[in-house]
């Protein structure tokens, strides 16, 4: 048979003969004189085979390890292994249709995006404190931690910034210290209003947030003395009498520790 022979009998392409060839999966046939390659029934009976095999979901290594003649993989025990693969994204699948399902009944999104369902109720519950920027930049930052960190922390940031809201006057705190805040944005850094904004926001925190979780290893004392990378990243994005009052801030909570 001729490789188009060939591959229209197994219901393949030439080219992909050729790639099995190019793979080691498939040996060549021997030339006739010609220089045309001449398959056999062998040929096309192994060439069924590695298709069975690749529509099973197996690679084409996996092919190769059940295609070996010495040491290769048992088929059944190639097999399995797909299974319990197949088992664990289907389950992956699941998991993120339901989370889908949830954001759909939403119907609306906060303007962060698609964020855990903790956070995304917080930000339902609390609402737009302010149209503040400040304010803006902070839920962002609920939303870059909400990503990065475990599902424990994330329970646990959660029920800390919750907590500030609780009391009756704490969205009022909250607007009132997010306004000095942006008050500051032409300021110098020495501005005295630096220092009355910082503790209006310290008044806000709890104390508990700075050592939660991963908050604690990017934020702790050592993180604020130090300028974390991560600290020096947030510093960058804000004005810098903005700045200067949440560097205080930290202080502030950190002291208050002590």
């Amino acid at each position: 048979m001729r490789i188009g022979e060939l591959a229209e009998a197994v219901g393949v392409t030439t080219r992909t003969v050729r790639h099995y060839h190019h793979q080691g999966l498939l040996p060549e046939p021997e030339r006739l004189g010609n220089g045309y390659r001449d398959y056999t029934l062998r040929h096309a009976v192994a060439l069924a085979r590695i298709r069975r095999l690749t529509e099973l979901g197996l690679g084409l290594a996996e092919v190769r390890d059940v295609l070996a003649e010495d040491a290769g993989k048992d088929l059944v025990e190639v097999l399995t292994e797909l299974e319990e693969d197949l088992a664990r994204q289907e389950a992956a699948i699941r998991e993120r249709r339901a989370r889908l399902r949830g954001l759909i009944q939403q119907g609306s999104l906060p303007a962060e995006g698609p964020v855990s369902p903790e956070l995304a109720a917080l930000f339902s519950e609390v609402g737009p404190v302010s149209d503040s920027p400040m304010a803006a930049k902070d839920r962002e930052i609920l939303a870059l931690f909400d990503t990065a960190a475990s599902p424990e922390t994330r329970h646990e940031l959660v029920g800390l910034v919750s907590s500030v809201f609780d009391t009756s006057d704490g969205a009022e705190r909250a607007r009132a210290a997010y306004a000095l805040l942006d008050a500051l944005a032409d300021a110098d850094p020495a501005d005295p209003r630096v220092d009355e904004a910082a503790r209006a926001l310290a008044d806000c925190l709890p104390g508990e947030l700075l050592p939660a979780g991963e908050l604690g290893g990017e934020m702790g004392e050592a993180g604020i003395d130090d300028e974390h990378s991560f600290l020096r990243a947030m510093y960058a994005d804000f004005a810098p009498a903005q700045a200067e009052a949440v560097r205080r801030t930290l202080r502030i909570i950190t002291e208050g520790r002590s």
